[in-house]
């Protein structure tokens, strides 16, 4: 066996990982809030990714600029969405609410599409493409600074949950109408998740933007990105960046390994099979939640 070969691939997909993983988060984040999957959530790294090129190209602003300018607006968008658009289903049944965020989904890959077009555009973050040697393993330089990123963020949500605006969303989390009961504004909490997960969207968006481009095929992190929050425990953070890295080097290896016998197309298997097999197997993930259903 070539160890040089299976380390590579681990390597590789252990960052990519954690790249799946800053978009599982932000899924966390709002079903930890309203106990809703968020099925726009593949659209909001799209949007995110679409600001911070409008915000530079339409706007001329240098990317150090664009991605923060972009980042205030999709906490806004975050806002608006919830406080218009779900919260207005509030003691709705939980499918309608579904598919509300599928309609977002919808319109919001729409809108973009009209606004930009279909073609690709290069996301220019200024880290370089030369290869990357540590020891014998290739890796991608801004895989790596994603990763990196990734877990910057994971650090930053658990300080920011011990903060007293935290604390407040983790009780919302725990129990609503305990919340309510002791004068915690749900609703702003809520709002705020929504805010959160659009902000990490548009970070998340921007690493994907440099690895492949920005287009509509970002809003198909969606699978990938709810089979990490799944896998990890729809309510668990911690449990998002440990199955990010479990199905990245999954993905990788298997597909390493099964892509040159059978063609290509092994990718999307392996997280087909991890999805179906943990929603079958242990619904509450990794490190969910017991009480956390089935979807």
């Amino acid at each position: 066996m070539d160890w040089i070969l299976f380390l590579e691939l681990a390597a590789n997909g252990a960052v990519t990982g954690l790249l799946y993983a800053m978009v599982a988060i932000s899924i966390v984040l709002i079903f930890k809030s309203s106990a809703v999957p968020n099925l726009a959530q593949g659209a909001l790294v799209m949007v995110g990714a679409y600001a911070v090129l409008a915000f530079s190209d339409w706007l001329g602003l240098p990317m150090w600029l664009a991605i923060p300018a972009a980042m205030v607006f999709m906490f806004g968008l975050g806002i608006g969405i919830e406080r218009h658009a779900l919260r207005r289903l509030a003691g709705q049944p939980i499918i309608m609410i579904l598919m509300m965020t599928l309609g977002l989904d919808i319109f919001l890959r729409g809108i973009t599409l009209a606004a930009f077009g279909g073609s690709a555009r290069r996301m220019d973050l200024g880290i370089s493409d030369d290869p990357l040697f540590v020891g014998q393993i290739l890796m991608s330089r801004v895989h790596l600074t994603g990763a990196a990123v990734a877990l910057m963020v994971f650090a930053a949500l658990v300080l920011f949950f011990r903060t007293r605006r935290g604390i407040r969303l983790r009780a919302i989390s725990n129990d609503y109408v305990a919340s309510w009961s002791v004068g915690i504004g749900v609703e702003q909490g809520v709002a705020l998740s929504w805010a959160l997960a659009a902000v990490i969207s548009t970070i998340a968006g921007v690493f994907w933007g440099a690895v492949q481009g920005v287009d509509q095929s970002l809003s198909l992190l969606l699978l990938k990105s709810l089979t990490v929050a799944v896998l990890g425990g729809l309510d668990s953070l911690p449990g998002a960046i440990v199955a990010g890295i479990l199905l990245g080097v999954l993905e990788s290896v298997v597909s390493g390994y099964l892509d040159p016998l059978v063609g290509g197309g092994s990718r999307e298997l392996v997280v087909a099979v991890t999805l179906i097999l943990t929603v079958l197997i242990r619904p509450h993930g990794l490190f969910g939640d017991r009480s956390v259903e089935r979807i």
